[in-house]
């Protein structure tokens, strides 16, 4: 059976990830839904911690976190324009 105190942690992470989550839906930004993505896959990381699975945590965060936001993170810096848009004829 689950202390009160392990109850309320897992509320709060359920809560912190699903507001992460809806963010990311929610926000006209790439760059930070990029940010709230890091987010909500770190407060999915310390779920698995509270289930005492250690190495899906770290993979969470070394594949997911590390990686593939990364992936995101650059092809944002990459694609995104500066200025006014100037149309050629």
């Amino acid at each position: 059976m689950a202390t009160p105190v392990e109850i309320i942690a897992f509320a709060l992470f359920a809560l912190t990830t699903v507001g992460f989550s809806v963010g990311m839906v929610l926000v006209e930004d790439v760059w930070h839904a990029a940010l709230l993505m890091g987010g909500a896959l770190l407060s999915v990381a310390v779920h698995y911690v509270m289930l005492q699975a250690e190495f899906l945590a770290a993979m969470q965060i070394l594949v997911y976190v590390g990686g593939v936001l990364v992936l995101i993170t650059f092809a944002v810096m990459l694609t995104r324009r500066e200025g006014p848009e100037v149309e050629t004829v």
